[in-house]
C-alpha cells in the first residue's frame, strides 16, 4: 500500500474521522492493505485476532454459520466502516465470521503497532479510543432499535409470527 493510498483510506474511514493530517501520516504509516476474493473470510468465527480492520472498499458480511448450509447474514459493512473493534480492544473471539461480498479491500492496524505510540503520540491513540467508542455506540443503538421494532411487531401479531 502506498503511503498516499494509506492516508487517503485512513482519513476515508471513521478511524480517521477526528485525527488531523499529521496524526493520520504517522498511523497511516503502520497499516496494512488486505485484498479479499469475494467470499474470502477475513476473520473466522471463534478466533481472536489482535487487528482493527476498516473497509476500503467492497462489503463485508457479519456471518454466523460461514461457509455451512445453516449461514445466516447478521448484517452487511461499507466502505469505511470499521471491523473487529472489541476484539482489537479485549482479545475476545469473534462471534461471527467476516466474510467478503465480491471484491474488497481492507486495511488493518495490529494491537501491538497502537500501543507503540501510548508514550509518543497519546492523543492519536485517544481519538482512535474514541473511534472505536463511538462505532460501538452506533451499533449499540442500531440494535436497540431492531429490538424495538420487533417487540412492536410481535405485539401488534398477537403473539403471532
Amino acid at each position: 500500500m502506498t503511503e498516499s493510498a494509506a492516508y487517503e483510506a485512513l482519513r476515508a474511514s471513521h478511524l480517521g474521522a477526528e485525527l488531523t493530517a499529521a496524526q493520520c501520516r504517522t498511523l497511516s504509516a503502520m497499516l496494512s492493505l488486505r485484498d479479499l476474493a469475494d467470499g474470502e473470510v477475513l476473520v473466522p468465527e471463534g478466533t481472536s485476532d489482535n487487528h482493527l480492520y476498516a473497509l476500503i472498499k467492497g462489503s463485508l458480511a457479519v456471518a454466523r454459520g460461514a461457509g455451512s448450509p445453516e449461514e445466516m447474514t447478521l448484517f452487511m459493512l461499507k466502505a469505511g466502516d470499521l471491523v473487529g473493534e472489541l476484539s482489537f480492544l479485549d482479545d475476545n473471539v469473534h462471534y461471527a465470521s467476516v466474510v467478503s461480498r465480491g471484491a474488497s479491500q481492507v486495511f488493518g492496524l495490529e494491537r501491538w503497532q497502537l500501543e507503540s505510540l501510548l508514550d509518543s503520540e497519546p492523543h492519536i491513540v485517544y481519538r482512535v479510543m474514541r473511534a472505536i467508542t463511538r462505532r460501538v455506540h452506533q451499533a449499540q443503538h442500531r440494535l436497540a432499535a431492531q429490538s424495538t421494532e420487533l417487540s412492536n411487531y410481535i405485539f401488534k401479531q398477537h403473539g403471532r409470527y
